[in-house]
């Protein structure tokens, strides 16, 4: 399993302040699904951040995304070390496979992958 890219979320009601504020460093908007907004590099597209009011079908707001290339096999091995799952594993409308896992931190981890 490889990991793809790493993502942190932010959890806001200040998008539009956001994308200004981080336009300043070079982020331009990549993804905005209303209750998602995700900003990137254009010169290095997997540096990325996202800003969240909260997730449309979880029950929490993820403090990061890990995209790895194959999500059921990161599920399975998670299931079998224990790992508390907190959002089941389950395909998503906008086109992502994901499941949310609460890492020794207690930080709440969305790993996916593209369908």
């Amino acid at each position: 399993m490889a990991v793809r890219r790493v993502v942190p979320n932010v959890q806001s009601e200040a998008a539009q302040e956001s994308r200004e504020f981080y336009g300043l460093l070079g982020f331009e908007e990549v993804m905005n699904h209303g209750w998602i907004m995700t900003l990137a590099s254009p010169s290095s597209p997997t540096a990325q951040i996202s800003f969240m009011a909260g997730d449309k079908t979880a029950p929490v707001t993820p403090d990061m995304s890990v995209e790895v290339d194959d999500v059921d096999a990161a599920y399975a091995a998670m299931r079998e070390s224990g790992a508390e799952i907190v959002h089941p594993l389950q395909d998503e409308e906008w086109g992502v496979r994901r499941f949310f896992v609460r890492d020794p931190n207690g930080r709440v981890v969305n790993v996916l992958g593209h369908r």
